[in-house]
């Protein structure tokens, strides 16, 4: 029977310069008490990025303690499985999975046909209008080695941009979609059923620096996998722009790296990180004891909001919602 923990309990331990800490002392499939969920959220804010050891969450808990920083949005993609039918926020990301339900490791064919080496950077659904605020990712099954995720601090990377630029930034905005750094064939078979799989298309226009809504930060908000162009210049302009801002955010000394195990969870702020999943395991996805399972809950987020007061709007798709109905009034009135 879970217990409840306490706030004096948990300890916080820096894990690199700019970003990520790791929170021990405590079982997340406990019941968290105010103050102890509180101060995990002034952790959150302050190191963007969360990492647990030793775990023991099923998909009941995981979506008990996701509900404690929000409202959960329901999974990116269909998943009709037993397994999850009661529990539409989670998404399992897992190659046997994926060829179990459509044939092939999709994760993997998307990043075959990345077009730069720092395309799988991104902030989870950036093309819809209002990104996750929060996810929560955790480990049920991985290989022996490989497959560690990095985080990105987009604070961090706005504050070394020069004062200049900085001004430069905080008036432009970007259109986001999914396939921004993507070069899918639609005419091969599998190609196709990766581009159907993601279904709704969703493309969103926000603010290149976004102001964090509950810290006032400001933080770039463009990522190399989504964002397609900035609006107003012309594609040599966007070009060298993003690839600037691009090589900026990803420079290793903003980054922090984990390696996973099971039982591993790892909690971010979704409006001020980017991440990568190091691509280093997909020849290993057929070998014996190399079955990676992971599973995600995101809360809904909000639309963002630019330093001079420009609000992110759709270009088509729907925001994220609720698996029980859809978010107010979340598509934003900042469209020119």
């Amino acid at each position: 029977m879970p217990t409840t923990q306490t706030a004096a309990e948990l300890t916080v331990r820096r894990a690199a310069g700019f970003i990520g800490a790791y929170v021990d002392n405590v079982d997340l499939a406990d019941d968290l008490d105010a103050a102890a969920v509180e101060q995990l959220r002034r952790a959150l804010l302050t190191y963007k990025v969360l990492f647990f050891r030793d775990q023991h969450l099923d998909h009941a808990s995981q979506v008990a303690f996701g509900q404690r920083f929000g409202p959960l949005a329901v999974r990116a993609r269909s998943q009709d499985t037993a397994e999850l039918a009661p529990f539409p926020q989670i998404l399992t990301i897992s190659p046997q999975l994926d060829k179990q339900l459509v044939g092939a490791d999709y994760e993997a064919v998307f990043r075959s046909r990345w077009d730069s080496s720092i395309s799988g950077w991104h902030i989870d659904a950036s093309q819809v209008v209002n990104p996750p605020a929060v996810a929560i990712l955790r480990a049920e099954k991985v290989p022996p080695f490989g497959g560690d995720t990095h985080w990105t601090n987009l604070a961090a990377a706005y504050e070394g941009l020069s004062a200049p630029l900085r001004t430069l930034c905080d008036g432009l905005r970007a259109e986001h979609n999914f396939w921004a750094a993507h070069r899918l064939d639609p005419a091969d078979p599998v190609e196709k059923r990766a581009i159907d799989m993601i279904g709704n298309q969703r493309v969103a226009v926000h603010p290149v620096v976004r102001v964090h809504p509950e810290t006032g930060e400001r933080a770039l908000f463009v990522n190399p996998s989504r964002t397609s162009h900035v609006l107003g210049m012309n594609p040599i302009e966007s070009r060298k722009l993003l690839e600037l801002l691009f090589e900026e955010l990803t420079r290793p000394q903003y980054t922090v790296r984990f390696s996973w195990e099971p039982g591993s969870v790892a909690v971010w702020d979704n409006r001020s990180t980017a991440h990568l999943a190091a691509a280093d395991i997909d020849h290993l996805a057929d070998l014996e004891g190399a079955d990676r399972v992971m599973h995600r809950v995101s809360t809904v987020g909000e639309v963002p909001v630019g330093p001079d007061g420009f609000t992110s709007y759709a270009v088509t798709g729907d925001p994220l919602a609720e698996p029980s109905g859809q978010v107010g009034e979340t598509t934003g009135t900042g469209r020119p």
